[in-house]
């Protein structure tokens, strides 16, 4: 299979990369839903990560955010990198389910985060922008130097819509590309693992260290660790 995804990519002139928390692990950014995963070890995780637990429990849900969500020291991987390198010979978009940025950092320029990013955070009131830093020196719950409100995360929360601008320019990049190649992903978070059924070009591949529910719609389908696979593949 990993020579099929090789000849698929040089084939491809436009390529989409839809990916999830597998391909940060890597990175030392656990995921959700693995048996090590964050919600395997803490409990009512979803419900701290809901917009809810977050306007009336929020010291409590930035004591958790901070703990459970924030990775400073994190590198982009292999992965990350190969993505990146691979502008240079293709037109290269990249939808992820990540909030770690990490994508960006390793040079990706099309990437379309559908759940949003904790590098960004804004004043609720004046919407003054703030980074990563701002969050995790503050004590307790980080307010705005400016006016005084909560400062909230760009991040979309449990119960929270999807951007709608971030929404349109990812389907029309899937819909759009020759290839669309899942990466790391479980399929099992909507309405962001619906995106896939817009996918209209030649060919649809999934990398997964485990199986998931779309693998019988695929046409490669490789159950690997995510790292060694892109290790296995030129550009």
């Amino acid at each position: 299979m990993i020579e099929t995804l090789q000849k698929a990519i040089d084939k491809a002139e436009k390529i989409v990369f839809f990916s999830g928390a597998g391909m940060s692990t890597a990175s030392g950014i656990p995921d959700f839903r693995s048996a090590t995963g964050l919600y395997k070890n803490v409990y009512r995780a979803e419900e701290m990560l809901s917009h809810t637990f977050f306007m009336h429990k929020t010291e409590d849900f930035f004591e958790f955010y901070k703990e459970k969500m924030l990775f400073p020291d994190a590198k982009p991987n292999y992965a990350h990198e190969f993505i990146a390198k691979l502008q240079d010979s293709k037109d290269v978009s990249v939808v992820t389910q990540n909030i770690d940025g990490l994508h960006q950092a390793a040079g990706s320029k099309k990437v379309y985060e559908l759940h949003g990013s904790v590098l960004r955070n804004y004043c609720t009131r004046c919407g003054k922008f703030f980074d990563l830093n701002y969050i995790i020196d503050s004590a307790g719950i980080p307010k705005c130097d400016a006016c005084g409100a909560t400062i909230k995360p760009d991040v979309v929360l449990y119960e929270e819509a999807l951007d709608e601008e971030v929404i349109n320019g990812a389907v029309q990049a899937i819909a759009t590309a020759d290839l669309l190649v899942v990466c790391g992903t479980s399929l099992v978070v909507y309405p962001a693992a619906g995106f896939i059924r817009y996918c209209r070009g030649d060919t649809l591949a999934i990398i997964n260290r485990d199986a998931t529910s779309y693998d019988s719609n695929c046409d490669i389908v490789i159950h690997d660790d995510l790292v060694k696979v892109f290790k296995q593949l030129h550009i």
